[in-house]
């Protein structure tokens, strides 16, 4: 696959991934949590309408409450460098989980520059203790890293190719003998 091709890909990945987080939380606000009631779904699943000013987990919060477009621009620079990272990647796994984790950028990043704020509805609950509110584009972040951890694994393949150019190797040395 040439480098164009490449890159066409994984901003498509990137481009869905954005696209289907920005559909997810306009569904959200316009239509299901409107009012903004919790809905529950599960008994450790909610739908709850939350917006995060700060990093992860609602980090630098107050520091961050006063420039939400510097956060949602190093959001899109961090993106666009996943998505040269992604075209570049030999691995396909790579490049599917790089650009992912770029879909995930811009999904939050569009949400920081539209509304100052990062809009999470999903509510992953145990009795009384919460997990910060998510979104779509989180999962897209942590499929991405997820998908990274599973390419970094040494494969099956290659000691087994590595394997086969030992006794090759070893051949061409008895022959020379």
């Amino acid at each position: 696959m040439t480098w164009p091709h490449r890159l066409a890909y994984v901003a498509a990945i990137a481009l869905a991934a954005a696209g289907l987080d920005q559909a997810s939380k306009w569904l959200m606000l316009e239509i299901v949590l409107n009012p903004p009631e919790p809905v529950a779904l599960t008994p450790f699943l909610n739908l709850r309408l939350g917006f995060n000013t700060g990093v992860s987990f609602g980090l630098f919060r107050e520091m961050l409450e006063a420039w939400p477009g510097l956060l949602g621009l190093f959001k899109f620079a961090a993106g666009f460098g996943l998505l040269a990272w992604a075209a570049l990647a030999g691995h396909r796994l790579e490049r599917i989980g790089l650009s992912l984790m770029a879909g995930g950028a811009f999904g939050n990043a569009i949400d920081r520059w539209r509304q100052g704020a990062v809009t999470d509805f999903l509510d992953l609950h145990w009795g009384d203790w919460h997990w910060p509110t998510f979104n779509g584009a989180d999962i897209a972040l942590t499929l991405g890293v997820v998908l990274m951890l599973l390419a970094a694994l040494p494969s099956r393949e290659r000691p087994r190719a590595a394997r086969k150019n030992r006794s090759c190797s070893r051949v061409v040395s008895a022959r020379r003998r």
